[in-house]
Formats: structure tokens, C-alpha cells, sequence
């Protein structure tokens, strides 16, 4: 495999090589779409109509907030932490998705989508969610090679991207 590895964090096992440029692609296009959509065209924003501005509004704010929270104790695990030795990360946010930080950039872009209700943008989202999901399950293939019965065991309790209910 060929995988990204970050300076200065030996006990990380790495990522795929596109996934920072994947997301930044994805990133550009969808702020297109949706600034495009929900400020000028109003293609198809037209449930904005439908919902007072303090309901998708607050609900926007609260998924924000998530997506802040989830995002930045994920990098805080991940890249602030020093570890002796290369390990699975259970703890913390990780207890409840084994990429949070994924998910945090998920609901960063729900956030914009009920700002506005733009669904052309919702549409694109779920080709973000697909790309989280490939690059995620890479991800996983690494961590499987690395760490064995340990990753296998975590990810059989814990959700991918969104927390197991059951």
C-alpha cells in the first residue's frame, strides 16, 4: 500500500496518500456548489422557506459544535498525544467512532447544508461521505495489518463513522 506518513509522528501508521488532497478537492467543490446554490441561484433551496430561521438555524449551530468538538479532541488524540510505542486509540472521542475526525468534517459540511437547506449541496454531501467512507476503510486496512487481533477486536465495538447503537 501506499500510504502517507506524518513527520515527527512515528507511532501513527499512516493514511492514504490522496486523502488530504481528496479532501481538499471535495472541500473546494462542494463550497462552489453550495455558495453558488444557497446565495446566488437558490436553485433548489427552496424548503428554506419551510422552516423558521431560529429552527435550521440552532440545529445548524448544534451540528456545528459537534463537528468543532469531535474534529478537534480527534486531532488532539491523535497529534497531541505521545505514545511510547505505536497502539489503537480507544480512548476519548475514538471510544465512540474510530474516525472522528472524519466525522467532524462530515457534519462540518451538515452544518452548511441545514444553514441554508440547499439540496443540491446535500446531494454532493453524500459523495463526501462515500470518499470518508473509502478513504476511512484504507485506512482501517492499514491499522488491521498493523495491529491485528487489537484493531479487529476495537472495530468490531466501535462505529466507523457514526457510534454503533446497538
Amino acid at each position: 500500500m501506499s500510504t502517507k506518513k506524518h513527520e515527527g509522528h512515528p507511532h501513527l501508521t499512516g493514511e492514504h496518500r490522496f486523502g488530504d488532497a481528496g479532501q481538499l478537492i471535495l472541500f473546494l467543490i462542494f463550497l462552489g456548489i453550495w455558495i453558488t446554490d444557497s446565495f446566488i441561484v437558490h436553485y433548489s433551496t427552496f424548503l428554506i422557506d419551510s422552516f423558521p430561521d431560529y429552527i435550521h438555524l440552532a440545529l445548524a449551530g448544534v451540528v456545528l459544535v459537534a463537528g468543532w468538538y469531535l474534529a478537534r479532541q480527534g486531532m488532539k488524540e491523535v497529534f497531541g498525544t505521545r505514545r511510547e510505542a505505536p497502539g489503537v486509540i480507544s480512548s476519548g472521542v475514538f471510544r465512540f467512532v474510530r474516525h472522528p475526525i472524519y466525522t467532524g468534517a462530515i457534519l462540518f459540511y451538515l452544518a452548511a447544508i441545514l444553514s441554508t437547506l440547499s439540496l443540491v449541496s446535500a446531494a454532493f454531501w453524500l459523495v463526501i461521505i462515500g470518499f470518508y467512507i473509502y478513504i476511512s476503510k484504507y485506512e482501517e486496512k492499514i491499522l488491521a495489518e498493523e495491529f491485528g487481533d487489537d484493531y479487529l477486536k476495537y472495530k468490531k465495538k466501535t462505529g466507523m463513522l457514526f457510534p454503533k447503537l446497538f
